[in-house]
C-alpha cells in the first residue's frame, strides 16, 4: 500500500472526528465554573431548579443561569420551564454516548494506540543542536 492510499484510508477512518469534536461541547466544558455547576447538578441526582443549583455555589443566580444555558446549548443538560421556574437535569446518556463515539473514532483513526509522531522540522533540529 502506497502513502497516497494510506492517507485516503486514514482520512476515511478519521472523517467522523470532525463532527464529534464539537467546539460548543468543549467550550461548555472548558470553564471550571460550568464544570462545577454540572457536577453540582449531577450530584443532586434529580432535576433541580436554577436556584437550587446556584445555592451555595458562590455565583450570582443570573450568572448560573447563563452558564446552564451554555451547557444546555451544548446538549449536556436539559432544561424545562415549569411555571416561573426552570428545571435542569444532566443528560448522562448523551454525554456517555458522545465520549464513547469520540473514543471509538480516535481508535479507528489510530488503531495502534498512537498516531505516528510528527517528523522534526529543520528549526527543531537546529534548536536541539544548540542546547
Amino acid at each position: 500500500m502506497n502513502k497516497r492510499s494510506q492517507a485516503k484510508d486514514s482520512a476515511a477512518c478519521c472523517s467522523g472526528l470532525k463532527s464529534l469534536l464539537s467546539p460548543g461541547l468543549f467550550k461548555a466544558l472548558a470553564d471550571p465554573k460550568r464544570v462545577s455547576l454540572l457536577v453540582r447538578l449531577a450530584e443532586r441526582r434529580e432535576p433541580s431548579t436554577v436556584g437550587l443549583v446556584a445555592e451555595g455555589s458562590g455565583v450570582d443566580m443570573s450568572v448560573v443561569s447563563r452558564h446552564l444555558g451554555i451547557l444546555r446549548d451544548a446538549g449536556i443538560i436539559e432544561c424545562r420551564k415549569r411555571g416561573k421556574e426552570v428545571w435542569c437535569s444532566v443528560q448522562t446518556g448523551v454525554i456517555a454516548k458522545i465520549l464513547r463515539d469520540l473514543a471509538d473514532a480516535l481508535e479507528a483513526c489510530c488503531p495502534s494506540g498512537a498516531c505516528p509522531p510528527v517528523p522534526p522540522t529543520a528549526e527543531r533540529t537546529s534548536s536541539r543542536k544548540r542546547t
